[in-house]
């Protein structure tokens, strides 16, 4: 099993990479759409800076996280912007030696004749193509939309756009079968999320929840009632399950930890790493 971290858990990406190595991990998830990881502020000093401590720490970039935050690709207004900054993190993947930028891309419309599909679906052709390219997958990660939707909109891309597989997404906000998901999406799945959580309103609408947090960000995230996000193993994700499926479909890629944590999140990714170390992989 190959254990990593994303570094939004920590307040810097320098922490992650030295708690990871801590930890013993085997690689880092680093944030490449802020701070002095994004493409316009990785001046060639910061950018060897990454390498050496990577190489002395002997960690992996298991994949670089593209997500722009808001509507995703949803306003095509705004995706010109969006699928340059895109590319530039494509290109930055290849330098650090992974092959996979993960990303929400917004909430994927169940009719195809919605205009927001044609909108989503143009800007990842174009995206995903360039990927392709470069030997790098865009992993779309799972949550706002139904697997079997997500499944239909990768089949209608052109090659280069994958999954970021997170189960707590589709237990505690879509209200689907995890373990089911994979095998519908066992033919995309290039990363996964380690994450927990419970539903508490089966009513709750998934778009609703993704919107809210593109316009209000974590706060009107967390200001929502209808799920939680718990430790690994302390929620409804049905771990046992979800491991047999992935070890079914041949997936050995990385498990990252993403958790939301309060002053000592070190002690929760621990924590995490130790539950997943328990599980058959």
């Amino acid at each position: 099993m190959k254990i990593s971290v994303i570094s939004h858990c920590f307040k810097t990406h320098m922490i992650a990479i030295e708690t990871a190595h801590e930890l013993g991990l085997n690689g880092v998830q680093i944030y490449a759409t802020v701070g002095d990881f994004s493409p316009e502020n990785l001046t060639p000093e910061v950018k060897q800076k990454y390498k050496d401590i990577l190489k002395e720490y002997n960690l992996e970039v298991s994949a670089l996280c593209g997500d722009m935050g808001g509507f995703g690709f949803e306003i095509e207004k705004d995706n010109k912007e969006r699928i340059e900054k895109t590319k530039k993190i494509i290109d930055l993947a290849v330098e650090f030696k992974t092959s996979v930028v993960t990303t929400h891309i917004g909430v994927i419309p169940a009719d195809k004749t919605n205009k927001r599909y044609k909108t989503m679906l143009n800007a990842l052709t174009e995206c995903g193509l360039y990927a392709k390219e470069r030997g790098v997958t865009l992993a779309i990660e799972t949550g706002p939309e139904k697997v079997d939707t997500l499944l239909e909109f990768l089949k209608d891309t052109k090659g280069g756009v994958g999954v970021n597989y997170d189960p707590a997404n589709l237990t505690m906000v879509t209200g689907e079968d995890a373990v089911r998901g994979v095998y519908v999406l066992k033919d995309y799945i290039v990363h996964t999320h380690a994450k927990d959580g419970v539903m508490l309103d089966k009513n709750q609408d998934p778009t609703e929840v993704y919107h809210a947090f593109a316009v209000g960000g974590l706060d009107a995230l967390n200001a929502l009632s209808g799920f939680k996000e718990m430790p690994l193993g302390e929620g409804d994700v049905d771990w046992n399950g979800y491991i047999k499926a992935l070890k079914d479909i041949g997936y050995n890629g990385y498990f990252t930890i993403e958790r939301e944590v309060g002053n000592t999140p070190e002690k929760d990714v621990e924590k995490a790493k130790d539950f997943l170390l328990t599980l058959n992989f």
